[in-house]
């Protein structure tokens, strides 16, 4: 008789403890990744916003806020005809753990947020069919020393404003971001001194800008990206830029280690 009191003390407990965390097994996120020509770019054109451009490796991953119905995007390149891409959705079972965990209002809180739904489709197709007859113009630009791209005359390459999926964290959080490009080629990418970004978590998207940054020399730099935090350890992990280019994004996981 004790024991079962205990044990309905013990749960009735735990459900009130996990009713203020009324998403605990849902997530307002999901990762889709999208198929097809490189230099395709993803847009949202109900909000007239970028989501993602594919890759020299024909495939980039956006991060989707979670809806009750398909997300409707548009795949758009150059010579090649828009299309309309439906992300499909369908419904989440987990979600149905809220409303024994986190009662009525937790569910209510998922359905509101269209956290009860996911996305069908982890990858999807966003192949473009050529405009017929479309023939790009070419131009002609002669090869000229001065027009070289190099540190000190940047802006030559789109490359240098390459947009990417910047995402770290750490525990604990709360630690200071900096980061500092290291060049193999100084004479065309230069070398930085430390920069301050934020402090974890970080999730945005946004351009390297880094000056004098090709497709091609970015094999040869490096950006460092640094975590301190006060009473630990700092860390420290370098990622190739060609990498990051190629898979859209440049993320991390620190596991910070108190100092002795």
């Amino acid at each position: 008789m004790k024991q079962n009191l205990i044990a309905g003390i013990t749960f009735t407990a735990a459900a009130m403890m996990l009713s203020s965390c009324a998403t605990l097994f849902t997530k307002s996120k999901q990762d889709v990744t999208f198929q097809g020509q490189p230099g395709t770019m993803i847009v949202d054109p109900k909000k007239n916003t970028y989501v993602a451009q594919i890759g020299e490796n024909g495939f980039a991953t956006a991060k989707l806020k979670k809806q009750l119905s398909a997300k409707k995007l548009e795949a758009q390149h150059e010579g090649y005809q828009t299309k309309e891409i439906q992300v499909p959705v369908r419904f989440t079972k987990t979600s149905l753990w809220n409303i024994l965990f986190g009662g009525v209002p937790g569910f209510a809180i998922d359905v509101a947020t269209g956290k009860i739904m996911h996305y069908k489709n982890d990858v999807v197709n966003a192949t473009l069919t050529p405009i017929a007859g479309y023939r790009e113009e070419e131009v002609i630009t002669p090869v000229v020393e001065e027009q070289r791209v190099t540190r000190d005359n940047p802006g030559v390459t789109d490359m240098e404003k390459a947009v990417v999926r910047w995402y770290f964290d750490s525990d604990p959080r709360g630690a200071r971001i900096s980061y500092r490009v290291i060049s193999n080629v100084p004479n065309e990418v230069k070398n930085t001194n430390e920069t301050y970004l934020t402090t974890t978590p970080l999730e945005e998207t946004k351009p390297f800008n880094i000056p004098g940054l090709t497709y091609n020399n970015a094999n040869d730099v490096t950006i460092e990206i640094k975590v301190s935090k006060r009473g630990f350890e700092d860390q420290v992990k370098r990622y190739n830029v060609r990498q990051a280019l190629d898979q859209q994004e440049i993320s991390g996981f620190f596991e910070l280690v108190p100092k002795k």
